[in-house]
């Protein structure tokens, strides 16, 4: 889709992105987003979805990532202390499935699909998520995640290295975990990525992403965080309402090709992030978030310089903690649609506080301004019981 040229007025007026429908390019996704900002203004009588639960059990004998507990297959975890990885019980991809037979019409085809699906516990606690853990203990996600890379990178070509936070992006288990998938095969998303990041390093002689994040770090109208070595921005084609993309300064392809500088700089920055996250609506923020880097297995040793490591993340949320993003209708008939400017999510974002604050009598953290308020609501709490 090209938008007119004419699209730059609308009737009656000069065009302003936050009032005016548009499209918006996404260069590596090949692909245009519909942003549709006066949408915003429309009440919301749809579904309301539950916040995240408050009172989960630090440790649970019957949820299955727990130390010490069993699992559907009978094994029963280690008294892991830090991060602990095991082959995926119901694996959506195994290293030994048959081939298809060979199809009979160009309609009907079928490829061989083998893998390897692992997960990973970031922490032995089930009451703690990225964000509240410390950076030491980010640093060894990290580190954690680079290992996993580098040894099922070896023999296949993509590793898949992915989190579902919180029930609405489908986490069945409230334990702070990951998923890694290594395929034979490179999926669509990465087949997509490669294709536009080695044409535009073709066409413009720089990595797309590298070039990006030197545009977003200088024009400073969609950077939400930054350190030495990252930036984290809202993408100008965002098509979720608070996405963002996490994005290294230096040319550099792969999570294991990373620094040690890089590592640490990388767990802060993660850190606060999802702080703002946690903090945009009170609550433990849901998403899906995924690392792409340059391709492994037989493309180790092929020129891979396109390409750029970046994380995307994907929150559902729109309104509010129970209101939520939905792609249907219009999304999956014709193109993605968003309500709010990526700008105007950006600057919600900016304004947030990138601290969380921990109550003094047990050590929980609690989005800011919610404790903020917690001392004022213990201290009336207790004029009540005295019936002051």
């Amino acid at each position: 889709m090209e938008p007119s040229p004419a699209g730059a007025e609308e009737r009656g007026g000069r065009f302003r992105a936050s009032e005016h429908q548009h499209a918006r390019y996404n260069p590596l996704r090949d692909d245009w987003v519909l942003v549709s900002a006066h949408r915003v203004k429309r009440p919301w009588q749809g579904q309301l979805e539950k916040p995240p639960p408050e009172d989960v059990p630090r440790w649970d004998p019957d949820n299955p990532l727990c130390p010490g507990a069993t699992r559907a297959n009978g094994e029963v975890n280690p008294q892991y202390e830090g991060t602990f990885v095991f082959p995926n019980d119901f694996p959506a991809l195994q290293p030994d499935a048959p081939e298809p037979d060979d199809s009979d019409h160009p309609l009907f085809q079928a490829a061989p699909a083998r893998g390897v699906c692992k997960v990973m516990c970031f922490h032995p606690w089930s009451d703690l998520t990225l964000p509240l853990m410390s950076l030491p203990e980010i640093r060894a996600v990290v580190d954690a995640w680079a290992e996993l890379a580098t040894e099922l990178g070896a023999s296949y070509p993509w590793v898949q290295i992915f989190e579902n936070k919180g029930a609405m992006m489908g986490c069945s288990n409230p334990h702070p975990h990951c998923q890694v998938w290594a395929s034979s095969f490179l999926p669509n998303e990465a087949r997509l990525e490669d294709r536009t990041q080695r044409q535009h390093l073709s066409q413009h002689g720089v990595p797309m992403l590298l070039e990006y994040a030197e545009q977003e770090a200088r024009r400073k109208e969609r950077l939400v965080v930054e350190n030495a070595d990252w930036l984290v921005v809202v993408p100008y084609w965002a098509t979720w309402p608070y996405q963002t993309l996490l994005l290294p300064r230096r040319h550099v392809c792969r999570l294991q090709d990373l620094s040690d500088s890089e590592r640490d700089n990388l767990a802060s920055i993660m850190q606060r992030l999802l702080i703002k996250y946690d903090n945009l609506f009170e609550v433990s923020f849901p998403y899906s978030m995924g690392w792409h880097g340059a391709p492994t297995g037989p493309y180790l040793e092929e020129d891979c310089r396109h390409w750029q490591l970046h994380a995307h993340y994907y929150p559902p949320l729109l309104r509010s903690a129970t209101v939520r993003k939905f792609m249907v209708g219009y999304e999956m008939l014709a193109q993605a649609q968003r309500d709010l400017t990526p700008e105007q999510c950006w600057q919600v974002q900016t304004n947030l506080l990138q601290h969380l604050v921990c109550t003094d009598w047990s050590g929980r953290c609690f989005p800011a301004a919610v404790g903020l308020l917690l001392p004022v609501l213990t201290l009336l709490a207790f004029l009540l019981q005295k019936k002051w």
